[in-house]
């Protein structure tokens, strides 16, 4: 890595940020000198790992089967925590999981045995806290098949989230690819007081960025106030970085980071970093002169930051906690906060626990009695274990909160939620990273608000929305009037962690007599079908199939929820394709014209229609179409039902990617004023796709039902290579047949 860098500083002629030693460091091709030049498009990296959750590692795992390869070429890992579901308390719920998911955990568990991948059984964690406390390392490169990927920033890592097929290119040992991020540098001063905590840093980021502030950069934490966080704490940042649109988020090694590996026995990994710790860092010049290295600055001092809650419905709608009764009044947000949730992979560590827990145990020494419903899912099984040890899950339980699984549970919609099918107004309040409608519980009248576990705590105790533990006061079961400390919590446990069996399954050394056997009959897994190539023609007479209104995420494409039962079974997931997407000519979800027969019917069926007819179709989408997720069934099922193209506005970087991998169009309307020419009766010839080149718009013709017609130019970001994805019917396509001439 060192040499690496001195040559790239060399080359560019300046000192460099974080980001770009990593970034530099990671290529493909260490003579690709042009990379240096800042400007320059998509880039081909060497990632050291990979990590993928269950939900999204069964498409992978099955595309990756058809790679033709006898083992993976990167150390990779599977960790089973998307298909439990949070309804009863940890035990009840696991066992309940394994009855109804044991088709999934044996088949991803004898891929993993076969291919040399690392198993993490149902239960042992959530997949960012466990990569944080087991693989991350300063100065490395991992993708992974979760948009939360990004959680390893806290550690002086490259981190993305990615689709299941990039993962694939990786461990089938090719490039992976990604467009050359800008940079953001956010400048931290000062250190955290009183109430405020590290979420509060990213909630703040949120609501100067917006949901799309980040798209195509890496923001790169650095000063006094960062090296003042735990790492644990710079985990929650980068991870949240997910919510603005980052490629990812990353701080620069300091002792925090070493105080980690050391309490999670990587001593070994601490001593190698700490002998070339400088380059694990940004230069010296470009943290005191920022503003000449960075594409943008944002500066925030700590100890003047106040704590947040963010939404509902957005994570990037912030407002102090004192502000917060006032527009909560004005805009009508239900006040009584009926459920609080505490965990995910943003915030379930250690400390993060240790702090909600101080507040429950001045809860209960100074008589008070919650107020909401709470529900708390410790990040992994050693954190779990040793939480339970120093009495901190019992502070949580002397309150009658329920210990859900260590798992995502409610943070993406796995939550069996008592009276939600009823669709009453309500509010809830959680230390998670998104809020998105109906995503932790089904129901759109569901206001989640996002805060810091002790924010979320303090909330509970209260059991209201505009409650401000800084200056408002609780009455005790004897009338007396109680104003919360703030709270206090341990960067590390002061006894050390500890665990009896963390969930973790060693691959075999030779895995070519393990057989993969998938039931024909199985509605859980399916085996895949190669997509079609191109023809080579010109498209006509597509379909419109939706034009979509407003905010278009990865949940309203392909829904989780009850659907991740079906994410290893491309048909039946199918069957979940833009339901939740409104159409932009009726405001309705699910609800779209079929111009076959001139009904309204269910999205997927349509779309199943025009496939039987043989008539391609094309999805039309506003700004930051794809938000959210690294969800790759987004991508996969519109391409597995007919779709050809999706055009829009703007789209989310994972979504985009994930677009292009599948052998689809994703293009963006060169006047984006063109979304309103879209008519819902309208047909399409692409015109020119036989000409599809780099660097050069697309045209669509729309014809209208009155014969008129709109030429529209489409842009588009593809270069050679993935125009040869297009052309192949899919990336999987092209790598299979170069296995086959290896």
């Amino acid at each position: 890595m060192p040499e690496r860098i001195n040559a790239a500083r060399e080359l560019v002629g300046r000192p460099l940020t974080l980001s770009e030693k990593i970034l530099y460091s990671h290529l493909w091709d260490t003579k690709a000198n042009e990379v240096y030049k800042r400007g320059v498009s998509y880039v081909d990296f060497a990632p050291d790992r990979v990590a993928m959750q269950d939900a999204t590692a069964q498409m992978a795992l099955l595309q990756f089967m058809q790679a033709g390869k006898k083992k993976v070429a990167v150390p990779s890992t599977v960790h089973c925590d998307h298909l439990i579901q949070a309804r009863i308390g940890a035990d009840k719920d696991l066992q309940e999981s394994l009855n109804k998911n044991n088709e999934v955990f044996n088949f991803l568990s004898s891929v993993s045995n076969k291919y040399g991948i690392g198993f993490w059984k149902p239960g042992a964690g959530i997949i960012h806290q466990v990569v944080l406390e087991n693989y991350a390392f300063p100065g490395g490169m991992m993708i992974g098949t979760d948009s939360h990927t990004v959680n390893a920033g806290g550690l002086g890592m490259i981190a993305i989230g990615v689709g299941g097929a990039d993962a694939v290119d990786v461990m089938a040992d090719m490039a992976w690819e990604l467009k050359f991020p800008k940079l953001i540098g956010v400048k931290l001063t000062g250190k955290l007081n009183g109430w405020v905590s590290p979420k509060d840093v990213i909630l703040k980021v949120a609501g100067i960025l917006t949901v799309k502030g980040g798209t195509g950069a890496i923001v790169e934490y650095f000063g006094e106030g960062a090296k003042n966080l735990s790492a644990t704490g710079k985990g929650t940042i980068c991870n949240m970085g997910a919510e603005i649109g980052a490629t990812t988020s990353t701080f620069g090694y300091d002792d925090s980071m070493d105080r980690y590996l050391r309490a999670t026995d990587r001593n070994e990994v601490a001593d190698e970093a700490n002998k070339i710790k400088e380059y694990l860092t940004g230069d010296a010049e470009v943290y005191a002169n920022p503003e000449k290295y960075f594409d943008q600055l944002i500066e925030i001092d700590l100890s003047t930051l106040q704590p947040y809650i963010n939404g509902p419905f957005t994570p990037d709608l912030a407002t102090t906690v004192g502000d917060m009764k006032s527009v909560a009044l004005k805009n009508e947000w239900p006040m009584d906060v009926e459920w609080a949730l505490i965990g995910s992979c943003t915030n379930s560590s250690y400390e993060d626990l240790s702090r909600a827990a101080s507040i429950a145990n001045q809860a209960l020494a100074k008589g008070l009695e919650i107020k909401s419903f709470l529900g708390i899912n410790p990040g992994s099984e050693q954190v779990r274990f040793t939480a339970e040890r120093d009495g901190l899950l019992k502070s949580f339980e002397d309150l009658n909160a329920t210990i859900f699984t260590n798992a995502c549970g409610p943070c993406i919609g796995q939550w069996a939620r008592e009276g939600a099918e009823d669709q009453p107004k309500n509010t809830i309040i959680h230390s998670f990273n998104r809020n998105f409608s109906k995503r932790a519980d089904g129901n759109p009248n569901t206001h989640a608000f996002v805060a810091s576990p002790e924010m979320v705590m303090a909330v509970a105790m209260s059991g209201k929305l505009g409650f401000n533990p800084i200056t408002d006061t609780l009455t005790n079961k004897n009338g007396e009037e109680i104003k919360l400390d703030p709270p206090t919590g341990w960067e590390l446990p002061p006894n050390g962690f500890d665990v009896d069996d963390n969930g973790y399954q060693e691959p075999a050394k030779d895995g070519s007599s393990i057989q993969i056997l998938v039931n024909k009959d199985s509605q859980r897994l399916q085996l895949l079908d190669p997509f079609s190539p191109w023809n080579g023609e010109n498209v006509e007479g597509a379909m419109l199939l939706i034009k979509a209104k407003g905010k278009c995420t990865t949940d309203h494409i392909s829904m989780a929820g009850p659907w991740l039962r079906y994410r290893g079974h491309l048909d039946n997931i199918s069957n979940n394709m833009l339901i939740g997407a409104v159409n932009y000519f009726n405001e309705k979800s699910n609800s779209i014209k079929n111009q076959i027969n001139g009904k309204y019917e269910e999205v997927p069926a349509v779309a199943r229609a025009y496939k039987a007819a043989g008539i391609p179709t094309i999805v039309v989408g506003d700004h930051n179409y794809g938000e959210g997720s690294s969800r790759e069934h987004a991508a996969m099922e519109p391409r597995h039902l007919g779709v050809l193209a999706v055009i829009v506005k703007s789209f989310a970087r994972i979504h985009e990617t994930n677009l292009k991998k599948q052998g689809m169009l994703g293009l963006t309307f060169a006047n984006e004023s063109d979304y309103d020419k879209i008519q819902e009766n309208d047909s399409f010839n692409f015109i020119d796709l036989k000409s599809f080149a780099p660097g050069k718009a697309l045209h669509i013709e729309a014809i209208h039902s009155d014969g008129s017609k709109d030429v529209i130019a489409l842009n588009h970001t593809y270069n050679e290579q993935q125009i040869g994805w297009f052309r192949a019917g899919s990336a999987l396509n092209l790598i299979k047949e170069q296995n086959k001439n290896s």
